[in-house]
């Protein structure tokens, strides 16, 4: 089967998903690319947008708001080793490059632009990377592996994440579309983190402020969420990232209280405190 046919197939999937009562992941042929840093410029306080562009872009699969690549840092490693490209996905050296996690803000096909943005905390690898790198600087992007794709027909939506859910949410938020209802909670350190939205009409935006509290050490996130009152009968979507252990609260709450099933949210750990390389706790 040629590439063009499988490229074909993945399409057809997302389109159906799209079209249908319930979200599914859809895997993407996975690749590795060379790209080079175009620009970087901060959004808010809290996020460093790090633009990646040339001719290694082209043809980039965005079809998600949660789908995310893996940047690598081969030049940490005792043996700079890239994955291999295997058909339509990648073969993995053991033990894997290092590399960070980053959401897709967006990927624009006309200028082959890609935006990464990257939430700065003190001492971590990517943020300082984000935060040291120049144009025209090399860099080795692998993915993004799929994307959940989430049908565009439920009722409401609930958004809810701190700063580094923030670029999915802002992107769900211009993806939606303008006739979508619901809730956007937002966990920042405080004004300064806030950011321009294009939030549906019907999209109610709250951005919670931690204040001095230490990131991933506030419940003001899980607590405001659980105050929304969802309509009799109406088939509501939710879609929580954060850290792992003060989202965990929302997880039991909207499989327990609010009896969704599996395929009606999508709870992530993006990161832990007190781990430099958390793996997510994935649960939908």
């Amino acid at each position: 089967m040629s590439r063009a046919d499988h490229r074909h197939r993945h399409l057809e999937r997302i389109a159906e998903v799209r079209a249908g009562r319930h979200a599914e992941k859809v895997p993407y042929p996975i690749r590795i690319r060379q790209a080079e840093v175009v620009r970087t410029e901060m959004i808010g306080s809290g996020l460093l947008r790090v633009t990646l562009g040339g001719p290694g872009t082209a043809g980039f699969e965005a079809h998600s708001p949660d789908e995310h690549v893996k940047i690598l840092f081969p030049e940490l490693d005792p043996e700079p080793r890239l994955p291999v490209q295997d058909g339509d996905m990648l073969r993995w050296p053991k033990p894997s490059p290092t590399s960070r996690e980053y959401t897709v803000r967006r990927y624009d096909p006309a200028s082959g632009e890609l935006d990464l943005d990257v939430a700065l905390h003190e001492g971590g690898l990517g943020s300082g990377w984000a935060e040291k790198v120049t144009p025209g600087t090399p860099v080795h992007v692998a993915g993004p592996p799929g994307g959940l794709i989430v049908p565009h027909n439920y009722d409401r939506y609930l958004l809810a994440g701190d700063v580094t859910a923030l670029p999915a949410i802002a992107r769900w938020l211009e993806e939606l579309p303008r006739t979508a209802a619901g809730w956007a909670f937002i966990e920042v350190t405080g004004a300064s983190e806030e950011i321009e939205l294009s939030a549906p009409e019907d999209v109610e935006v709250h951005w919670l402020h931690r204040g001095d509290i230490a990131p991933g050490a506030s419940d003001v996130l899980a607590r405001a969420v659980q105050t929304i009152e969802v309509p009799a009968g109406e088939r509501l979507y939710a879609w929580v990232a954060g850290e792992a252990g003060q989202i965990k609260p929302l997880r039991r709450w909207l499989k327990n209280d609010l009896g969704l099933g599996k395929d009606d949210h999508d709870v992530t750990g993006y990161w832990k405190r007190g781990v430099a390389d958390f793996d997510d706790e994935h649960d939908h």
